[in-house]
């Protein structure tokens, strides 16, 4: 992936992010809400050497005390210090619960010491840092003195007094609700990639072409009125469906063609991708197009299309391939001129056994002598047999591919099933893509982009006509 996939992939996945970023500041704000404030006071400290009585021996007090500052920090936080404090002030607090609470630090090369006391309660952060001021300074001086000497060598002297804080060092609100909303954009935006990387199902062309090697001959757009309205014959002339459809019809043209008349299947890699109502609108557009087409329902196990075009489904394929009814007589005309429909007749208890059977192939042979196309609705390829059968009696199947449903190993599994039996992919058609926004032809691969005439312009038009007419 390249820097434009993955702005691509947090565009695609915005929402995703955002529900992060919402959470984690949610999270932050009631971490926030829920903490205990904490108060921290602060004493400052001036270390030095007595006894000095020119530059030299004071120079090297100075270094004595540098080197002295780094312990005495680490001392400020042990046990004993802890410990007298609590004894001094007889606290209930464990020292190793109050030596948590003191930090101390001291600046590069200076030999001032800062100790600091964090408590719930600020007047008692003030005083705790007092004591443990008053604490280490006599505990630096008892530590200095050398044995059988009345002074130390080394004294610590309270410079800067503790006070009692104003506000609480923590918890910070701000800070904590700019971290979390941070945080959250960087778990949704690695969400997001991860969810990518792990997503195998189809969501461009570029996914389809090295796994079918075939031509991607239409796309079409989802529709939210499809369910009510399935057929492009309900629909206006110029709606971005029905001419993707046109796309899709002319697109076809250019496979095998050099043959006059054409048998192809119809297929899925599994139920739900659209292929029936694929199958159905294709013969519509190919019949609205001046072509003489046969659809057959092929699909014995789920039927549809006698549903969709509101055709008798009691005699159909099944009827004429057991005998019982000529297939002139079995054939159904439709409101489009130009389309007939074979539907699939009763519900046969082994509808593989019948569709590779010599019957059915004497049958497509029979309406490809008839008509100028002929589109077989096929079933699934991975649940059943019965679409890789249908085939390999044909010139080849038109797979159709689900936008972000069909996954690329269904696709692969699917091709495997075709080459199987000696069928072949010729054309793939990309159903249900998210519909693109703003005005432009209907162009490429079959993009379902609306352009109808301006219904004003026309309007004007025929008005300005009308009236040089009467004139």
């Amino acid at each position: 992936m390249d820097l434009r996939d993955y702005v691509k992939v947090l565009r695609a996945r915005w929402m995703l992010i955002a529900v992060c970023g919402l959470v984690t500041v949610a999270l932050a704000a009631l971490l926030s809400w829920s903490a205990t404030p904490q108060y921290a006071s602060s004493a400052r400290l001036f270390v030095s050497t007595q006894g000095s009585t020119d530059d030299a021996q004071a120079n090297q007090g100075g270094q004595f005390s540098l080197q002295r500052v780094k312990s005495y920090a680490d001392l400020l936080t042990g046990q004993e210090i802890a410990r007298q404090v609590v004894d001094d002030l007889e606290l209930e607090e464990s020292p190793g619960a109050l030596a948590e609470q003191i930090s101390a630090s001291s600046k590069l090369d200076t030999v001032i010491l800062t100790v600091t006391v964090t408590d719930p309660d600020p007047e008692r952060a003030k005083m705790l840092t007092d004591a443990v001021a008053r604490v280490f300074v006599a505990y630096v001086a008892e530590l200095e003195t050398p044995p059988g000497k009345d002074e130390a060598t080394i004294k610590a002297t309270v410079v800067d007094p503790a006070s009692t804080p104003g506000s609480p060092i923590s918890p910070n609100p701000t800070r904590n609700l700019a971290l979390g909303l941070v945080l959250g954009l960087l778990l949704g935006a690695g969400a997001a990639v991860l969810r990518e990387t792990l997503d195998t199902t189809i969501r461009t062309t570029r996914q389809i072409e090295p796994l079918v090697g075939a031509p991607i001959l239409g796309t079409i757009s989802f529709d939210s009125d499809a369910v009510g309205t399935p057929l492009i014959s309900s629909l206006d002339t110029y709606a971005p469906r029905a001419e993707a459809f046109r796309v899709l019809r002319t697109n076809l043209q250019f496979i095998d063609p050099d043959v006059e008349r054409k048998v192809f299947v119809i297929t899925s890699s599994l139920p739900g991708e659209g292929k029936t109502t694929t199958a159905v609108n294709l013969a519509l557009a190919l019949a609205e197009g001046g072509e003489k087409v046969a659809l057959v329902e092929g699909d014995l196990r789920r039927p549809k299309i006698s549903e969709y075009m509101r055709l008798e489904s009691a005699v159909g394929l099944t009827t004429t391939i057991i005998g019982r009814l000529p297939l002139e007589e079995a054939v159904q005309a439709t409101a489009t001129d130009g389309l007939h429909v074979l539907t699939s007749g009763a519900t046969p208890p082994n509808p593989a056994e019948l569709l590779k059977s010599e019957a059915m192939g004497s049958l497509i042979a029979s309406l490809r002598s008839q008509y100028d196309i002929v589109l077989i609705d096929a079933p699934p390829l991975l649940p059943v047999t019965d679409g890789a059968l249908l085939a390999a009696q044909a010139d080849g199947a038109l797979l159709v591919v689900r936008h972000g449903k069909t996954t690329s190993d269904q696709v692969t599994v699917a091709v495997e099933r075709l080459e199987a039996v000696g069928a072949r992919p010729v054309g793939v058609i990309f159903n249900m893509t998210p519909a693109k926004t703003g005005g432009g032809y209907g162009y490429g691969y079959g993009y379902g982009y609306g352009y109808a005439p301006d219904k004003d312009a026309a309007r004007s038009a025929a008005q300005s006509a009308d009236s040089k007419v009467g004139a």
